[in-house]
């Protein structure tokens, strides 16, 4: 919220100084804290030199105008935030150059009691710091806000990635920063074809696979909508494109249920469907399954609530009995159905005209929106 409303910039000579205090802080006084942190002469526990195999020891970057690469970053920073902004950006190096000596750069101090955990397992051990008390983070975030009144006309444009554009800094930024963390680590840097092309390998590979899979599902959508279409007809799909592979195999049929010795049969897809028209009051749900599917209910339950059931005391039962299924889960639960919500899942357990305990499947009732 701060770099947005109240740092805002309405010029690009503050987006060019922006550009140059991100410069410092990313590759020079980052690394710098690093380096207080873990001298180059620090050993480890067991007498092994810290910086050594893998860990190469980073050098922080000191900023110089005259730096091609240092230059281009602050050229391609400054206008993706003057782009943010609704801003006209340049590509003047000269411009830049003015606006960056004119810049005033806090000189690094390293921080003293930072803590950087080099093992995983030791960031583990360490005590989570307590939470900050929301309600004070919530008021010092408003109090740092400007006056509404002041952001009239106020908007910002975000940054579509698009790395086939020459001119708009996308790939001109991410060549820049990622040549200057190489720098950081002497490590050998890419030129701007090079970084393109494999800012190019990135996008299509996601978008490859979220639209295989897209098109897998819409597959399985269309054999869905075609009626008596047999198990057979529909696959499941792994697919790894990084192999490549891609494999089909065909789904197993949920287990079937029969009610008793003579009910149908029956799935965990399946469900009973109570839609009267109008809601049903306890003592009508118990009748309905007796009369349509000759069942004796003997316990009601909504999530972790027991609405009804054989053993409950009379008492509470002859109060019960008169009232409508949706009340008896406001009052039990106390429920808040959300405003789109019409209808309730009940788990039931029933015996059969044989008094004998069945499995059944769960209850969809419709209480509104007829």
């Amino acid at each position: 919220l701060a770099a947005t409303l109240v740092e805002k910039p309405i010029s690009l000579e503050q987006c060019v100084v922006w550009a140059r205090l991100r410069f410092e802080e990313l590759f020079h006084n980052q690394i710098a804290q690093l380096i207080f942190n873990f001298p180059l002469d620090m050993a480890t526990s067991s007498g092994a030199p810290f910086w050594s195999g893998p860990k190469r020891p980073p050098t922080p970057l000191q900023f110089s105008a005259d730096d091609p690469l240092h230059l281009g970053f602050i050229i391609a920073a400054a206008n993706l935030r003057a782009f943010n902004y609704g801003l006209k950006g340049s590509t003047d190096p000269a411009l830049f150059k003015k606006a960056v000596e004119a810049a005033m750069v806090p000189e690094f101090v390293p921080k003293q009691g930072v803590k950087i955990a080099t093992d995983p397992k030791e960031a583990e051990k360490v005590p989570a710091a307590p939470p900050p008390d929301e309600d004070e983070a919530s008021d010092a975030i408003v109090a740092t806000l400007p006056a509404p009144s002041s952001l009239a006309g106020y908007r910002m444009t975000p940054v579509d990635f698009e790395k086939d554009d020459d001119t708009n800094f996308h790939i001109d930024f991410i060549a820049a920063a990622s040549n200057l963390r190489a720098r950081n680590y002497k490590i050998t840097e890419a030129d701007h074809h090079r970084t393109k092309q494999i800012a190019g390998k990135i996008i299509p590979a996601i978008a490859t696979t979220t639209s295989l899979v897209t098109g897998l599902v819409c597959l399985e959508l269309l054999k869905l909508m075609q009626p008596a279409k047999p198990i057979e007809s529909f696959k499941n799909g792994f697919v790894n494109l990084a192999l490549p592979f891609v494999s089909f195999s065909e789904p197993i049929a949920a287990p079937k249920r029969k009610i008793g010795a003579k009910g149908a049969e029956w799935t965990l897809w399946d469900r009973y469907e109570v839609d009267e028209g109008r809601e049903l009051t306890l003592k009508e749900f118990l009748a309905y399954f007796q009369e349509r599917h000759k069942l004796e209910v003997t316990m009601i339950s909504s999530g972790v609530s027991i609405l009804y059931s054989f053993f409950t005391n009379q008492k509470k039962l002859k109060e019960r009995m008169p009232m409508t299924m949706s009340q008896l889960v406001q009052e039990i639960s106390k429920a808040e159905f959300k405003p789109t919500q019409n209808s309730l899942t009940f788990e039931i357990c029933c015996n059969d005209e044989d008094d004998e305990d069945v499995e059944v499947p769960f209850v969809q009732y419709k209480f509104r929106g007829w």
